[in-house]
C-alpha cells in the first residue's frame, strides 16, 4: 500500500567517484530530511538488495534520507562472482564507504545532515571500520545480521552508537555479535528478533528490523551537524 507520504519520495541515481572508479548509487532525499543513512551491503549483494531497499523505504517514511550504493564496480562484481574474495575484503569496502562519506560532503543538500551507516553481513564489518576511521562523520551504526567481528581491532576505536540486530535462530552470528559488542567502547545495544533466521525471511521479521533501525537512527541523527 502506498501512503500519501510515499508519493513525495523521489529516488535519484548518482555516481560516486572513488578510487578512480564511478560507483553507482540510489539516493532518496525526503523533504526536510533529519539525517542520512548510507547502506553497506553484505556478501554478494548490491544496492538492489530487496531487504535493504525495504528498510530504506521505512527510513524514508521517517524523514531519513538514504543512499544505497554498490561498493564494487561492475567489473569487480564479475570477478567476485568467481573468486568470492572482494566481498570479504573489509579494508577495501571500508575505504569505499569513506569515499562515499567524502562525496556526501561535496553535496550541498546532504553535507549538513548527520550520517549513519547501515551494514548487512560483511558490510557491517566495513561500516564499523569506516566509523572508527571517521568518528566525526559517522553518528550512528546499525548492523543487520552482520559480521561486526570482521572490523577486528577497529571495534575499540568506534565512537558511534551501534545497534546490532540478529535473528534468534542464527546462533553463530549471535555469538560473534556478542563478542563484538564486548569489544565496542561506544554506546551499544544487541537486539535479537524472536523466531528470525539469518536473512529475516520470516513473516514480520524484517519489519521489526526496520522499526528498530529507524528508532536508533532517529534518536542519533536528528540534530543538525
Amino acid at each position: 500500500m502506498t501512503s500519501q507520504r510515499e508519493t513525495h519520495l523521489h529516488e535519484q541515481a548518482v555516481e560516486i567517484p572513488i578510487d578512480a572508479l564511478r560507483l553507482q548509487g540510489d539516493l532518496t532525499l525526503p523533504p526536510n530530511a533529519s539525517g542520512l543513512v548510507l547502506f553497506a551491503h553484505g556478501s554478494g549483494s548490491s544496492r538492489h538488495s530487496p531487504r535493504n531497499r525495504f528498510v530504506a523505504r521505512v527510513l524514508n517514511e521517517a524523514r531519513l534520507a538514504t543512499l544505497l550504493m554498490d561498493l564494487l564496480s561492475a567489473e569487480e562484481e564479475r570477478i567476485d562472482l568467481q573468486t568470492r574474495h572482494l566481498r570479504f575484503d573489509i579494508e577495501l569496502l571500508a575505504r569505499r564507504l569513506e569515499g562515499a562519506l567524502d562525496w556526501i560532503q561535496t553535496q550541498p543538500a546532504l553535507k549538513t545532515l548527520r550520517v549513519g551507516l547501515f551494514g548487512s553481513s560483511t558490510g557491517a564489518g566495513a561500516a564499523l571500520r569506516a566509523a572508527a576511521a571517521r568518528p566525526d562523520e559517522v553518528a550512528a551504526v546499525v548492523s543487520r545480521g552482520g559480521r561486526p567481528d570482521l572490523a577486528g581491532p577497529a571495534l575499540a576505536a568506534v565512537r558511534a552508537p551501534t545497534l546490532l540486530i540478529v535473528g534468534e535462530n542464527d546462533p553463530v552470528v549471535i555469538r560473534l555479535n556478542r563478542e563484538a559488542q564486548a569489544a565496542l567502547q561506544a554506546e551499544t545495544a544487541l537486539t535479537i528478533i524472536p523466531g528470525a533466521s539469518h536473512l529475516f525471511e520470516e513473516e514480520g521479521a524484517l519489519e521489526q528490523v526496520a522499526r528498530h533501525a529507524t528508532d536508533w537512527f532517529k534518536r542519533h541523527l536528528q540534530t543538525a551537524r
